[in-house]
């Protein structure tokens, strides 16, 4: 079973936000697979289903960012998912909007959600896929992360979220890593 971990923040006051990145786009993947993300254990948001003829496990952790590996880990050990079977979807400042980079390994680059998540599990040896919300330029790191796409940015990210369902897809369907950073990146 594949594990797909989106991040973000729970509540409606961060619903849609630039932070939510994740959450966005694993649900775009939920949707278009018919997977309904209710079930609720271990601090998570969750649904099973299958896609390309793989089970898959997708993943909204309901602790805030910052806390998303005590959520992640207990479900990988629960469901013995191995590291090498997660894959995580996350914003990421230091892209431009709209572009998408997978790497199969890597600090956190800052990033408190993927902190949480090499803390909890215990390696930096995980998949993801970071998808780009830009650096702010006339706000706070904090009030830009928590705030909306504009509506220019909206198609923008749209078209960067298809690119990263596609990703997952490919993920899925056993596509080598190196061969989807060749293809994604």
């Amino acid at each position: 079973m594949k594990m797909i971990v989106g991040l973000g923040n729970i509540g409606p006051q961060y619903d849609n936000t630039r932070h939510n990145t994740g959450f966005m786009v694993v649900d775009a993947l939920a949707q278009a697979h018919q997977i309904d993300l209710t079930t609720r254990k271990m601090d998570a948001r969750y649904g099973m289903g299958v896609i390309n003829g793989e089970k898959v496990m997708i993943v909204k952790p309901t602790t805030f960012m910052n806390e998303s590996g005590r959520a992640v880990h207990p479900l990988m050990q629960y469901y013995k998912v191995p590291v090498e079977d997660l894959i995580v979807v996350q914003d990421d400042m230091d892209l431009p909007l709209g572009r998408i980079r997978l790497r199969d390994h890597g600090s956190a680059g800052g990033h408190n959600g993927i902190k949480s998540l090499i803390a909890h599990v215990g390696t930096q040896d995980f998949a993801r896929i970071k998808v780009g919300i830009a650096h702010p330029q006339q706000h706070t790191v904090v009030d830009y992360v928590l705030g909306r796409f504009t509506a220019d940015q909206q198609p923008v990210f749209n078209q960067a979220s298809d690119h990263a369902v596609a990703a997952l897809e490919d993920w899925v369907a056993g596509m080598d890593f190196a061969q989807l950073m060749n293809r994604y990146n």
